[in-house]
């Protein structure tokens, strides 16, 4: 429904779309301090926000003819029928590591064809000064918009469900450096579905020009606050900060004798496996791999590694330390970055924050 002044229906929708491309210029031209043979692995999803960011440039005809029936109808399906792939396919890339982010692609792949296909009719109409669809054409494609919608927050959903899963892991020390996973951002942002929701439907529902005007401010305000909770790329909270050691379940039936011969045998296998193999120099080590190493279930070996070791993270950071003062010794002519990566640090600020955690 085209309502009056729509002078100021097109200055919202310009606000929103400037702040979408300085998000993309600022994440494409920021030079990251992340080792350049680990980028992918540590910041996978760059180019994705880019192009995520730079999409908003579609909805430009409204910006310039807010009275143009068909911008309209792009520009209010835009939000419900896109936000919550992008907010799928963001927050699976940014949160997962290599392996996990490549066990949803095709997922995410054939999340992106049905919403550009759902969307792209509509494009086409608003960009071409003839138009494309019929009234009748419009409508079919609305309703396929918005059956794509219903599907995409499904898809958020389950993209929430895997960070949530992935932020038990963390919470659990699993991984032994901070980087391998941004825990207390997880923390921030992987209800963003949720919290977007309020402000894409009512333009679409109300069919309000005056509605939709006010979203643009919320829609632009969380693009700038996004932008600086992204950056820097290694504003990481340590994984070990604040985690409260779980209740540990224990035999307090069984004899002394049996139960320090249990930890003896596992600490004996413990630092066989990740001091002697030397399994401490892969940087993204992680618990699950030292108990498959090991005789018993994860519980006993965590337990060990509180009350032998002080912790996962602790003893394996410990030993990379160590060895990091060894190769500096032995390598003079080494870069800190070249001797943290050598000594299975993800970076030389993960070797900081270790030494500061453990001084």
């Amino acid at each position: 429904m085209i309502e009056d002044n729509f002078y100021w229906y097109g200055i919202a929708a310009a606000v929103y779309i400037v702040t979408c491309w300085v998000f993309a210029v600022v994440r494409a031209v920021h030079n990251c301090g992340t080792p350049k043979e680990r980028r992918d692995y540590i910041w996978p999803d760059r180019k994705m926000q880019v192009a995520v960011y730079l999409s908003a440039t579609v909805l430009l005809p409204y910006v310039l003819n807010p009275k143009d029936e068909a911008a309209w109808i792009l520009f209010k399906s835009y939000f419900p029928g896109t936000y919550y792939f992008y907010c799928g396919a963001l927050i699976f890339c940014f949160f997962g590591t290599v392996k996990q982010w490549k066990m949803w692609k095709t997922t995410n792949l054939v999340a992106a064809i049905v919403t550009f296909l759902a969307i792209f009719p509509l494009v086409l109409h608003a960009w071409l000064p003839s138009g494309l669809l019929t009234p009748n054409g419009v409508k079919v494609c609305s309703v396929i918009l918005l059956v794509t919608s219903c599907l995409a927050m499904i898809y958020a959903g389950v993209a929430m469900w895997q960070v949530w899963k992935w932020m038990q892991v963390a919470r659990d020390v699993n991984y032994s450096n901070p980087e391998d996973f941004p825990t207390e951002y997880a923390h921030r942002m992987w209800m963003a579905p949720i919290i977007l929701t309020p402000f894409l439907w009512p333009g679409y529902i109300t069919d309000s020009q005056t509605v939709m005007a006010w979203m643009c401010v919320p829609l632009a305000i969380f693009n700038i606050a996004l932008l600086l909770n992204v950056m820097p790329v290694w504003r990481r909270a340590a994984i070990l900060s604040g985690i409260e050691e779980e209740e540990m379940e224990v035999d307090i039936d069984a004899p002394a004798e049996l139960a320090e011969e249990r930890t003896n045998r596992i600490a004996a296998e413990i630092e066989q496996f990740v001091n002697t193999e030397a399994a401490y120099l892969d940087p993204h080590l992680k618990l699950e791999q030292v108990v498959e190493r090991c005789s018993f279930s994860r519980k006993y070996v965590t337990r060990v590694f509180i009350d032998r070791f002080g912790g996962f993270a602790d003893y394996v950071n410990g030993l990379r330390i160590a060895y990091y003062e060894r190769y500096r010794a032995q390598h003079p002519n080494s870069t800190e970055e070249a001797a943290a990566e050598a000594s299975g640090f993800t970076s030389f600020k993960a070797y900081v924050k270790a030494k500061e955690r453990l001084s």
